[in-house]
């Protein structure tokens, strides 16, 4: 296995980075302040790439792959987690769409949504748990040629901006009286559907996340992406293997900042007359930083690889997520106790490396399905 990049993929990182520094920095604190989410930023972000990163080129992508797909989640989310959660949900409806749309749905929607002209959105999550997709109650009935949409989902981020959201109903029961589910997309301004609650988050704020509330919602029955039961298969796999890819991706740009942030602020601070990058304790917090960056970047490139190799991924993004999330909670937390009373002043952002680390950990499954996940694939595979 080669652990370095290509040199296209080299010179693609440091223009994501430039990008990042010039268009996001400036920014990350105030919208993270306001929790505002820039979507005025998206068509230039969909000019550089990044939306469509993955999607061949024929539907308007870049045609490269999902380890460049990360590294540019990774660059935004140095600065700005909130925004890479923007682009990663909008993501997961490009993925949703390109693994399981028909080739007209793929040509009618992705030109539209890697140029930026159009926002995506995916929406499973609802009242009543998370995790319990077959625990759904949101409905979608055929009747002539139409479906008609009832329920309501719960942080959802892009809730409100989504141009396009892809969302899972029961639409139907199997000869066990179980729930059939089904992917179908739902347009912004469609009667009947529209955006309920808006959160007010701990973290990852910049990106918006909210309710989607259908009452009477009508759509066209080709509005179907892939077949009629595979809904919570398709959201699981995108979650899965897209979804917590993402979240990794952005811990590992908050791993990163910490690192950088604690390196700069060691070597400035002045105690006793020498910079404290002297001190041994000082110098003990920054190897550990280092360590769970490296351990988080390794995890995060090497699941991306595999993946962009067609192997099933769910597992070591899984640990991959796991491992992240975690590991970008306790950076943060202790590059604060590194800084000393700067590390609570909100002119640096160790405050908020914090808060989107501890936010991260729920989002695209908490760490115990994480180890769910982990456990079950490891009693399989190590198993006599």
């Amino acid at each position: 296995m080669n652990f370095h990049f290509t040199e296209e993929q080299r010179l693609l990182k440091e223009a994501f980075d430039d990008f990042v520094k010039q268009e996001i920095a400036p920014n990350a604190a105030k919208w993270d302040e306001e929790d505002y989410c820039p979507v005025e930023l998206f068509p230039k972000i969909g000019e550089l790439g990044i939306l469509g990163i993955y999607v061949p080129e024929e539907y308007g992508g870049s045609g490269l792959g999902h380890v460049e797909r990360v590294m540019a989640l990774e660059s935004i989310a140095r600065h700005s987690p909130g925004v890479a959660m923007f682009v990663f949900t909008h993501q997961l409806g490009i993925s949703a769409i390109l693994d399981y749309g028909t080739e007209e749905q793929k040509k009618k929607y992705l030109p539209l949504l890697c140029s930026g002209e159009k926002i995506g959105g995916l929406a499973t999550t609802e009242p009543g748990g998370g995790s319990d997709v077959a625990g759904q109650k949101t409905e979608a009935v055929l009747k002539d040629g139409k479906w008609h949409l009832n329920g309501r989902k719960c942080f959802i981020t892009n809730s409100h901006v989504a141009d396009y959201t892809i969302l899972t109903a029961k639409t139907g029961v199997d000869d066990k009286g179980r729930g059939i589910f089904s992917a179908i997309l739902v347009e912004k301004g469609t009667e009947g559907f529209a955006p309920g609650r808006k959160e007010h988050k701990l973290g990852l704020r910049g990106s918006v996340t909210g309710e989607l509330i259908l009452s009477g919602a009508v759509v066209p029955e080709e509005n179907l992406i892939g077949t009629v039961g595979n809904g919570n298969a398709a959201a699981l796999k995108v979650i899965g293997e897209v979804g917590r890819a993402s979240m990794t991706a952005i811990c590992v740009g908050i791993l990163r900042g910490c690192l950088e942030e604690s390196v700069k602020f060691a070597n400035d601070r002045i105690l006793y007359g020498k910079p404290i990058s002297k001190l041994q304790a000082i110098q003990f917090h920054i190897a550990e930083n280092r360590l769970d960056y490296e351990a988080a970047n390794l995890l995060l490139y090497r699941a991306a690889c595999l993946k962009d190799e067609g192997v099933p991924t769910t597992t070591e993004f899984g640990m991959a997520k796991h491992f992240g999330t975690e590991a970008a909670s306790r950076a943060a937390k202790r590059t604060i106790e590194l800084m000393g009373a700067y590390g609570v002043i909100n002119e640096y952002p160790t405050g908020r490396f914090l808060r989107d680390a501890i936010t991260s950990i729920s989002s695209g499954g908490t760490s115990e399905i994480q180890r769910i996940i982990i456990a079950g694939d490891t009693l399989k595979k190590y198993g006599s």
